[in-house]
């Protein structure tokens, strides 16, 4: 069902054309994703399916009483409000609806026949379904930990840094669940646990979605659709990244001339997808399959988990063996290093040596330390203890802030601050535009200043100007961030030609599976494991260990309670939640069934299912027997759970 269409809209901005009479729509269960190069019309289009931008012609439908939300760059939030008061900003009416329905639930028990009441009761069922409200407090506990907010919750949310402040208004429009949700750049200052997280979120709640973002494994899980911005029209394409790719290769076949660089990009982003995330798929089926096998067994032979373990640890180990080659120049040597700041210890005995055709990630959490490193590397910052040894190199730096830029400085002056207007690019003599135009650039650039220029554009120019360095290292904090994906090629593309050592802090997944030949993965703790993994298969490893370790925890626990009798017998009971759902559950479960009978008798009468169509009177089917599934499962749990009680305390 549409829930949103753009009919021939046009916008222009003075003489500069941004869209010229396209199409576009958003049915519902959708998740689209918009891509193109940055100043293409991206986010133009977004603010239009939002309606916070007017467009000059054309017609804007939505479906009656949408709710549409977007993820502002720049959240504002209530005066006075702490960290957990701006996430359930907007939670009033769901926590409303809840409690009436809980009221509703006990007045029927009483008052089954009347019509009025189960009409309502019916209604609120729905918006709770639909919003996924029913343990609103556990969602909002669950989105809280995994966004890495809880030590901030007391805080004031004003006081928080931009990417904070981003996060918590993030977590705040998931848990609000809008009819369509609108998400620019996402994963912006998220490490790769939250991302993931994100995704897991996103499908599982079953999000109509259009986004933007440059991150492309998050794009693959999610997207349903791609839509090209490109030379002021839409270009549709099935699916998400890696099929957007393959398309695109078919229908730049006919026009290889006039697009040769970027179906060069293209290229070679195929022959890498086809190499490395195939390769490596194929090769996990059979481990993947065996898991699936294990975990079965599992549940009822402890030692099977135990076994799985250690099976993945050794082959976690397989990977981390030392792949070196002793005659390369040596770097840098790290030895027991150990860096504190404050009073938190961030780096806790690491040793390790960087050669001189390393092409190192530095990865993990948010906060845990990686750019700590990169700075111990430069040396702006000194050790708490260990040392780092440097043989004599020179570096060239990319960090966050683009330090290297003068924003009173237009490009020609930047690239050639002696004059002139040619640049040496290794060894090879450019003029300025020649080489700015394989970073994006068109020509009338070159007289900007660089304090007029997007945070994008900037990045593109910081990156342009560092690989003008003639150095041995390349040191790059989050090269990534604010980069469209055909500057990330470029980026990619320049890093695979580079001759020297590379050593990258960043969370784009895709990126460092590319570039990347050795991990240093910052576990959370202080310590950091160096592995030579794909990134993306040292996550799944890591997931699967964590799911084993928590069967493993869950079958202590129940021997534990079959088998020992605690002390204090207030120790085992049922929590006030749980006897609350005792009590209510079997009248909601009834309510449901009655409602599932109705909606039987309707799907089998014409007259009934004609009225309001059959897609509608299935889908809702749907809803209501997957919501009473998880009502028996939860009130099952609960029995069962008051039933050990029992017997342990008799």
């Amino acid at each position: 069902m549409a829930l949103i269409d753009l009919l021939d809209i046009y916008k222009h901005y003075e003489a500069q054309k941004i869209l010229e009479g396209v199409n576009f729509h958003v049915d519902e269960g959708e998740r689209v994703v918009i891509v193109g190069k940055n100043g293409s019309g991206k986010s133009t289009l977004m603010k239009i399916i939002n309606n916070s931008l007017e467009f000059d012609e054309g017609e804007r439908i939505t479906r009656q009483n949408l709710q549409i939300k977007m993820l502002s760059q720049v959240p504002k939030f209530k005066k006075g409000h702490n960290v957990r008061e701006a996430v359930e900003a907007g939670l009033d009416e769901l926590k409303a609806a809840k409690e009436r329905y809980e009221k509703l639930s006990l007045k029927l028990a009483d008052d089954f026949e009347n019509p009025l009441l189960l009409k309502e009761h019916a209604q609120l069922s729905h918006i709770l379904d639909h919003h996924n409200a029913w343990n609103l407090d556990d969602k909002i506990e669950r989105i809280i930990q995994h966004f890495q907010l809880k030590e901030y919750e007391d805080k004031d949310v004003q006081m928080l840094s931009g990417g904070e402040q981003r996060r918590v208004s993030l977590a705040s429009l998931l848990l609000q669940k809008p009819d369509v949700l609108l998400l620019d750049e996402p994963t912006n200052h998220l490490d790769v646990y939250m991302v993931e997280f994100l995704e897991e979120l996103i499908l599982k709640e079953k999000f109509t979605l259009v986004f933007i973002s440059h991150d492309r494994y998050f794009i693959d899980k999610i997207a349903t659709k791609t839509i090209e911005v490109e030379d002021a029209k839409l270009r549709e394409y099935r699916g998400g990244y890696s099929e957007y790719l393959q398309q695109k290769q078919e229908l730049l076949r006919t026009m290889q001339k006039q697009y040769e660089n970027l179906l060069r990009n293209l290229k070679s982003e195929n022959e890498w997808f086809a190499r490395g995330v195939r390769a490596r798929l194929k090769r996990n089926e059979g481990r993947k399959e065996r898991l699936m096998n294990l975990r079965e067994e599992a549940k009822t032979n402890p030692a099977q988990i135990r076994k799985m373990k250690v099976e993945l640890m050794r082959e976690a180990k397989h990977f981390n063996r030392d792949k070196s080659v002793n005659k390369q120049k040596m770097l840098f040597e790290i030895e027991n290093l150990g860096i504190k700041l404050g009073d938190k210890l961030l780096i806790k005995d690491f040793s390790a040596r960087i050669l001189q055709k390393d092409v190192i990630a530095v990865v993990g959490p948010n906060g845990s330390g990686k750019s700590t490193l990169l700075k111990a590397l430069l040396g702006r910052i000194e050790p708490t203890s260990g040392k780092i040894k440097q043989g004599e190199f020179s570096i060239g730096y990319f960090d966050q802030h683009r330090e290297m830029l003068d924003d009173s400085k237009n490009l020609i002056e930047t690239f050639c601050p002696h004059g002139g207007d040619r640049v040496d690019v290794r060894g090879k003599n450019y003029h300025v535009y020649g080489y700015l135009k394989n970073f994006l650039f068109p020509r009338e650039f070159l007289d900007k200043k660089i304090g007029s220029l997007s945070g994008g554009e900037k990045n593109r120019v910081a990156l342009a100007l560092l690989f003008t360095k003639n150095v041995d290292c390349l040191i790059l904090d989050e090269p990534t961030n604010d980069l469209d994906i055909p500057t990330i090629n470029i980026l990619e593309e320049q890093l695979q030609n580079f001759s020297g050592a590379v050593i990258i802090v960043s969370h784009d997944r895709y990126f460092v599976d590319k570039i990347a030949k050795k991990l240093f993965i910052f576990k959370g703790d202080a310590t950091i494991e160096e592995s030579y993994q794909d990134y993306t298969q040292y996550l799944e490893l890591e997931r699967e260990l964590k799911t084993l370790d928590e069967m493993d925890k869950e079958h202590t626990q129940k021997d534990k309670l079959l088998h020992v009798k605690p002390k204090n017998d207030k120790a085992l009971k049922l929590s006030y939640k749980e006897k609350e759902q005792l009590e209510t559950l079997p009248y909601e479960i009834e309510a449901l069934e009655q409602e599932i009978e109705k909606l039987n008798n309707c799907l089998s009468n014409p007259e009934c299912y004609g009225e309001k169509g059959l897609n509608t009177l299935a889908k809702e089917l749907e809803n209501l027997e997957t919501l009473y599934e998880e009502k028996v499962e939860i009130l099952l749990n609960i029995e069962e759970k008051q039933e050990q009680i029992e017997n342990i305390l008799k």
